[in-house]
């Protein structure tokens, strides 16, 4: 890949997090990593030591003061994560002795690192294409058991795998037109229109299944905002807290006692999820309880999922098909949930079992019930896909280009079938390429990659 960027100079950050610590990480990449960090190193020569080599001795400053006992990790070019000279030196965590060394490194030559900056030489020494660059933040930024899987897979090039495939396809048939196109003046086929409008097709599958999946992918990387709506003295918060297994929110008797939203956030089956408990539902001349109403109203229709409490001892049957029908029109997927179970009798629940099968019904006290809520929440959830391995897109960004992508193939097939000239079937497929190879890196510009490494931490 043609480097972007000037990768003459030598770059240090610390790569372990700030604050005081046992340890701290000190990285340096570039030609001269090595170098530099032998003028400060009293041990072994470091020029002359293998790569992946790890060396004790001391960091000394300008006047043989020894600043640090350390390690110094050598990884020579191009057996490296940035493909360069890197030099990796674990001293004590002091900020202060920290400090010291990064300060005296710069004075023997080194510069600060910017945001990302190491991972962005990776990128363009060719370590890995623009996508797996982007899930090492995703990876290190992982909270939960399927963001991290999600991150790893795409790191490891199951993503990029997959558009690189449909690149190459597309690209055997983009040569073939460009060459009819220097023949314009002779009735040739090189392309068989059929065979590509076949392609174009099986291609306009995979592309829909990944542009669907982001919405799994999303949730996977940023969980899932669950808002647990219903009447006042519903269980609303005592459903929370049973949640959440602490006292999050006040329980009381009093119809109306949350006024406003509360939130907090629990793994459940590897997915983060952050419930709102919210005000009950009802009108109200209380002017505090209304604006809480007001807010029941405006989070459950930003929701990724609505857990819906009936109170069972005080259910009207008519305004509870009411209240499902309200829900339906949201979009929102959501849960029925019949609470307070152990204060009715089994005739009240065969009744409403037959009218909505897909209700549960459970007493928020009790454990079990809250562990088979947790399991109705997770199949509403649907990771069964991607548990079975498939590529699953969670960057908007990657979700973007290939909605671009669809249009610009859609755009193929509508000319095929319209039989436009060559020029603008050739034009349409560079587009769809064109789009491909933003989300892999083959196609970038300085402005996309300051953006996507700006939001990467320093030292990473």
């Amino acid at each position: 890949m043609q480097n972007l960027l000037q990768n003459d100079d030598t770059i240090i950050a610390l790569a372990t997090p700030q604050g005081v610590g046992a340890i701290g990480v000190i990285r340096l990449s570039g030609k001269e990593a090595i170098s530099i960090t032998n003028k400060v190193f009293k041990g072994k020569d470091l020029s002359k030591q293998e790569s992946h080599t790890i060396h004790f001795g001391t960091i000394r400053d300008e006047d043989n003061r020894i600043l640090d006992e350390v390690l110094i990790s050598l990884f020579i070019a191009p057996k490296s994560f940035t493909k360069e000279n890197v030099v990796e030196i674990s001293c004590h965590g002091s900020n202060f002795i920290i400090k010291q060394i990064i300060q005296l490194l710069i004075r023997k030559g080194a510069r600060p690192a910017k945001p990302g900056e190491f991972t962005k030489r990776a990128f363009m020494n060719g370590q890995f294409d623009l996508a797996q660059a982007e899930a090492v933040a995703d990876l290190i930024n992982a909270d939960t058991e399927a963001a991290h899987n999600a991150a790893l897979n795409q790191m490891r090039g199951g993503f990029s795998g997959e558009i690189k495939r449909l690149r190459e396809e597309l690209i055997h048939f983009a040569s073939m037109i460009e060459l009819e196109l220097d023949f314009g003046e002779e009735d040739v086929e090189f392309a068989s229109r059929d065979d590509l409008k076949e392609l174009v097709n099986k291609l306009q599958v995979v592309v829909n299944a990944l542009i669907q999946s982001f919405d799994l992918g999303n949730v996977i990387k940023n969980g899932v905002p669950t808002v647990i709506a219903g009447k006042p003295n519903a269980g609303k918060s005592t459903l929370l807290n049973a949640l959440l297994n602490e006292e999050k929110a006040i329980v009381s008797d009093i119809a109306g006692t949350t006024r406003d939203f509360i939130e907090d956030e629990i793994v459940i089956g590897g997915v983060a999820f952050r419930f709102i408990d919210t005000a009950g539902l009802r009108e109200t001349t209380d002017a505090i309880e209304k604006i809480g109403v007001e807010r029941t109203q405006a989070k459950m229709k930003t929701a990724s999922m609505i857990i819906y409490l009936f109170d069972l001892s005080q259910v009207d049957i008519v305004e509870m098909n009411k209240e499902i029908n309200v829900l339906e029109n949201t979009g929102v997927p959501f849960l029925k949930v019949g609470n307070k179970l152990d204060k009715v009798d089994d005739a009240l629940v065969e009744k409403l079992q037959h009218q909505h099968p897909d209700m549960l019904f459970l007493t928020a006290k009790e454990p079990e019930h809250v562990e088979e809520l947790k399991n109705r929440i997770l199949e509403l959830v649907n990771l069964n896909k991607f548990k079975r391995g498939d590529t699953v897109v969670t960057n908007i960004r990657h979700y973007d280009s290939l909605l671009q992508t669809k249009n610009a193939l859609m755009n193929v097939i509508e000319g095929i079938d319209n039989q436009v000239t060559n020029d603008f079937v050739a034009m349409d497929i560079r587009q769809a390429l064109h789009y491909l190879g933003e989300i892999t890196g083959e196609i970038t510009t300085d402005d996309l990659l300051a953006n996507i490494f700006s939001k990467f931490c320093i030292g990473k």
